[in-house]
């Protein structure tokens, strides 16, 4: 009885502290890109290849992350948004297949109908698929991590982020957002200094609460921006999925073939 009653203070208080989440305002406007990424274990072992392309049609932009791994799995995901006065979440598409992941899964939120679609293959190889509406803030930041964290100030970024998970039944998730300084890194031998910010998921009601305790809660998402009139992604380590490994994705140098001829 003690205990049950410690677990319903707990949630009470757990309830209490939920932290709001914020938009985030456009400080600089996202418009033609072609950044080639690569991914690997946290050792530095490389599993994948990626490519970010991102293009605008009118107000609205396109930005597409994919990466093909080494084992043929894929990672493709592409979100749709605007960016006028602060970041608007239009619609995000996140296909996941292949070894690298052990269940395949097909995500599409739709911000205008605030709903998250998931198609997955169950333990048994049968397809399913699970659709719920949810009360979707405008800034759901799917797919826009990157694209966010190069506009938020490091001395005043906001408290928290909303986010969908990718699950056989989707969930929206908090990510508490703080920074936690500067880290040194170098380009060409050129010493430069990123901002590293961290982002602590918070998984709402007694679903929250219980996760830790039962080693399900996930890890903590790290990204490292160099800021700046023109800041820029530099490295994060992150899950790409629910219960996967702590994956590094950062910018892929060209490695030219060494018959390469030199013209003068």
């Amino acid at each position: 009885m003690r205990r049950m009653s410690l677990l319903l203070a707990s949630c009470a208080v757990f309830a209490s502290a939920v932290v709001r989440t914020e938009p985030v305002a456009v400080q600089r406007t996202e418009g033609l890109v072609h950044g080639f990424l690569s991914l690997s274990s946290l050792d530095g072992t490389r599993l994948a290849s990626g490519d970010l392309i991102q293009f605008a049609r009118g107000r609205v932009v396109t930005s597409r992350l994919v990466f093909h791994f080494i084992d043929g799995s894929l990672h493709d995901e592409t979100v749709d948004f605007r960016q006028a006065g602060q970041f608007e979440f239009v619609r995000d598409h996140l296909v996941q297949r292949g070894p690298s992941f052990p269940q395949p899964i097909d995500m599409t939120i739709d911000g205008a109908t605030r709903t998250a679609t998931v198609r997955y293959a169950n333990d048994h190889g049968n397809a399913k698929t699970d659709s719920v509406q949810f009360d979707l803030p405008s800034y759901l930041t799917n797919g826009v991590l990157m694209t966010l964290l190069k506009n938020v100030k490091p001395t005043a970024p906001p408290k928290a982020l909303s986010f969908i998970a990718a699950t056989p039944k989707p969930q929206l998730v908090k990510l508490a957002l703080s920074t936690l300084g500067e880290e040194p890194f170098s380009t060409a031998g050129v010493t430069r200094k990123a901002v590293h910010y961290q982002l602590k998921v918070e998984v709402g009601g007694l679903k929250g609460l219980v996760a830790p305790l039962v080693g399900k809660q996930p890890p903590d998402l790290h990204f490292w921006i160099l800021p700046g009139d023109a800041p820029a992604f530099v490295k994060s380590e992150q899950q790409l999925y629910f219960g996967g490994p702590i994956w590094r994705i950062e910018l892929a140098n060209p490695v030219w073939p060494k018959t390469s001829r030199a013209f003068n």
